[in-house]
């Protein structure tokens, strides 16, 4: 069974950084495409950020081009989402997931992921 383990959320100002951890087990890391999404107060869960199982592609949604970052560490079984220039608006639970599969393109879609962790909560304020 695979389990993912988010770290890193926290309080900061506007403008500021911070970096998610997820951590993954349970299965073969580099078989899975991760994704991050998020979740504010009143709003449903949105696609924040996707990697393929190798790395060498990723895409995000509009609104966090240029300031978000996912990447992942195969032999650390890791996914990271580096955030910078974050806004009050960015404010929200945020949940790593796991699609199998070695898809061309990862998935951006809540439905094409089969495992989810528990969430970490990231609060900017102004």
């Amino acid at each position: 069974q695979v389990q993912l383990v988010e770290a890193g959320g926290g309080l900061v100002q506007a403008g500021g950084s911070l970096r998610l951890s997820c951590a993954f087990s349970g299965r073969a890391f580099n078989f899975y495409a991760m994704g991050w999404f998020r979740q504010a107060p009143g709003k449903e869960r949105e696609f924040v950020a996707a990697i393929r199982w190798s790395g060498d592609y990723t895409y995000y949604r509009d609104s966090v081009k240029g300031r978000f970052t996912i990447s992942r560490d195969n032999a650390k079984n890791t996914v990271y989402l580096a955030m910078s220039s974050l806004n009050p608006e960015d404010t929200a639970v945020y949940y790593c997931a796991a699609d199998y599969g070695r898809r061309t393109v990862p998935a951006r879609f809540q439905s094409e992921y089969e495992y989810w962790g528990q969430g970490t909560q990231v609060t900017v304020s102004s």
